[in-house]
This record gives structure tokens, C-alpha cells and sequence, in this order.
């Protein structure tokens, strides 16, 4: 799913492309796309851009008269800016929003259709949108606490829970708990006073770094390859691989459809984190410790080569 760094290059780059000019249409590839009925997809056409901005993981394209199209792309949904008037594609074209400048596609890779258009009266209807999470590059150490501890929950889902932090996801949270040298698992009332700062400070500097990298990305561009798995990250995506500052295999753990990806080394003390479905696997055979993990993998070795 794109997230903060992600949807700030899109606003960025749609700011520059859009704003001035009017959307003359919007063409639906699939009915289904669009979530709203009042205000009317009509009513948005032919109105002038004023603004393009961020909410959450959103894209809300500020229209003339207080309408706003804002567009959640969900995991596999992905914006593409064409030709004026271009096709939309057959199979993953899911809506295009026509300007004289050029033509907007939203597109999904997925036959789940879980992006989601919606047309909205006013900062009444586009709040009602935003799930109300902390901007961490814009709160002060006092309001980052508030919003951590506001809940007790492992530190992986506090980070991606929406209603306490705006815009992170399951990628950059790998990448945050990684630079800040803590487990997903450590629950949040549990913290102590720097490790919290800790915290806050690695959100900063890794959404503040990825930003930026995105941006000398895209460069005069547009983003067209937005993923979650990105050259240069330290954990996310990289099971099995050396973790860039201590050379210990990174681990995962697989929920639903989702992954927890870790150093157990400079996270968990060498403690491996249980999978709920290998555990259920394996029961008691399930290595706690790093040094558990390589003596059953030499062990394997040993076995297969016998």
C-alpha cells in the first residue's frame, strides 16, 4: 500500500500538473469504484482544481465550490499521469479524470477492487474521511507520546494503526522499528521515556529520508513505480537477507496478508518472534534464539548431505 512518503510524491507531482486546471471528466472503468452518491460524480466535472492534498494515505484533489475527489488507493492501487484524453487500460483501468494538461488514470493490480473513489461537500465530508492520526513530522514530542501510549498494542500495530498515526503502513513501519532497535512485539505501555524518543526520532528521519529519495526519483516526473519494496530499505521485503548494519538473516513474521519483517538482532535481543502459523506447526519444536535457528538449519544440512 503506498504510504506517506508515497502519497506526498503524488500530491507533489499532481500539485504541479493540475492545480489551475479544470477537470473536464471522469470516466469509471468500474462502477464500483466509486463509494459515494451525494454529491454526484457529475458535479465534480468542470469545476478547477485549487489545491491537491494528503489525508492519511488519500489523495483529495480540491475542486471550486468546496467539492473535493479523493481517491484511497488502497494496496495495489496506483496513479498514472498520460496524454490528454488517453484510453483507460481494459483490464486494471479503474477510473480517468480528464484535464487539458493531461489525463489522471487509477488503475489496480488486483481483482479484489479495494480502491475506493469519493466525492465530498466541504472539509465536513473530507474530515469525515480522515481517520484522525498523529502527522508525525509535525508533532512535538509530548503529542507523539499521547498517541503511542494512547492504546496498549504491539509497536507494529500502534505505528500502523490509522486512528494514532497518519500515513504509516506496514513498510515504513519495518523500517522505523528497525532504525529505532526495537521489536514489532514490545507492547506500548511498556516503553520507557528514550526509547519512545527513540521511537519518535527514527519516524521522523525515516519518512523525512524516503521523501526525499522519492522526490530525486520522480525528479520533473511522474512516480510510476511505486512499490513497498524498494532498493535500500533495511528490513521490509528482505527475509532471509543480511541486515545492513549487523550481517544477522533478517526475519519475518506472516499474518493475514501481511508481514512483520525484523533484525533479531538489533531488535529483539537475538530472539526469534514466533509465527503463529509455524508455531502451530512446529508447537515445542519452535527455535526461541538465533543460535536455535543455525543449530537446526546445520542440522538440516547435516541430515540432507547423510
Amino acid at each position: 500500500m503506498p504510504e506517506l512518503p508515497d502519497i506526498v510524491i503524488y500530491v507533489e507531482c499532481l500539485s504541479a500538473r493540475i492545480v489551475g486546471d479544470t477537470l473536464q471528466r471522469v470516466r469509471l472503468g468500474s462502477p464500483f469504484v466509486l463509494r459515494t452518491v451525494d454529491p454526484p460524480l457529475a458535479a465534480a466535472q468542470g469545476r478547477a482544481v485549487s489545491a491537491v492534498r494528503r489525508v492519511g494515505k488519500r489523495v483529495a484533489i480540491e475542486l471550486d465550490g468546496g467539492l473535493f475527489a479523493v481517491i484511497h488507493l488502497m494496496v495495489a492501487g496506483r496513479l498514472h499521469w498520460r496524454d490528454a484524453n488517453a484510453k483507460l487500460p481494459g483490464k486494471l483501468g479503474l477510473a480517468a479524470f480528464d484535464f487539458s494538461s493531461g489525463t489522471l488514470l487509477l488503475t489496480e493490480a488486483s481483482r479484489k477492487r479495494r480502491a475506493a473513489l469519493h466525492v465530498v461537500r466541504g472539509e465536513a465530508g473530507l474530515g469525515a474521511l480522515d481517520r484522525g492520526g498523529l502527522e508525525v513530522l509535525e508533532a512535538d514530542p509530548a503529542a507523539f507520546r499521547a498517541a503511542l501510549q494512547r492504546e496498549n498494542h504491539t509497536l507494529k500495530r500502534a505505528l500502523t494503526d490509522p486512528r494514532l498515526f497518519s500515513g504509516i503502513g506496514n513498510a515504513y513501519s519495518d523500517e522505523i522499528l528497525h532504525r529505532a532497535r526495537l521489536s514489532p512485539a514490545t507492547l506500548t505501555a511498556r516503553l520507557a521515556g528514550d526509547e519512545i524518543e527513540r521511537l519518535r526520532a527514527a519516524a521522523c528521519s525515516t519518512l523525512t529520508e524516503w521523501t526525499e529519495r522519492l522526490r530525486a526519483e520522480a525528479g520533473d516526473g511522474f512516480p510510476e513505480h511505486v512499490t513497498a519494496f524498494r532498493d535500500g530499505m533495511a528490513v521490509h521485503g528482505r527475509y532471509g537477507q543480511p541486515c545492513p548494519v549487523c550481517g544477522t538473516p533478517v526475519q519475518r513474521i506472516v499474518y493475514a496478508e501481511n508481514e512483520c519483517n525484523y533484525c533479531p538482532r538489533c531488535q529483539t535481543d537475538g530472539r526469534l518472534l514466533a509465527d503463529r502459523a509455524l508455531s502451530r506447526l512446529l508447537k515445542g519444536d519452535w527455535p526461541r534464539t538465533l543460535e536455535e535457528l543455525e543449530e537446526r538449519r546445520e542440522a538440516g544440512r547435516a541430515g540432507g548431505g547423510g
